[in-house]
């Protein structure tokens, strides 16, 4: 049995599985390259809107909030896929879900972002 790593070496072995995670994401998978370059875009607003601290924050963490469920999204579309290629019901349901996820990330980021900068 293998021993875990702690400590210090934890944290950079994880920074690394990390950003090889990241760099996958952004060679391999178009819908989070689509909503990566859209955060990218969106960055700037956020630091010339004439809005508060905390708001600021929010539109921020919107923008995160539907990367890091892509992220989820594309986890769930890879253990499925390994779990074999032929059509089944629950797979389909799990991808459909972890779609669902997405777009209501979407929408909450569309909320935030449509309130502070609109209304």
């Amino acid at each position: 049995m293998n021993k875990k790593q702690t400590g210090i070496k934890r944290i950079f072995s994880a920074y690394k599985n990390s950003s090889r995670a990241f760099v996958w994401l952004l060679k391999n998978e178009a819908a989070f390259q689509q909503e990566a370059l859209l955060a990218c875009l969106l960055l700037p607003v956020i630091a010339f809107v004439d809005v508060g601290i905390l708001h600021k924050l929010l539109l921020l963490f919107s923008l995160v909030f539907v990367l890091l469920v892509e992220v989820v999204n594309t986890a769930i579309e890879a253990v499925v896929d390994r779990v074999g290629k032929e059509f089944n019901q629950l797979s389909g349901l799990a991808k459909d879900l972890g779609s669902l996820a997405v777009l209501l990330s979407f929408i909450f980021a569309a909320i935030v972002w449509i309130s502070l900068l609109y209304v």
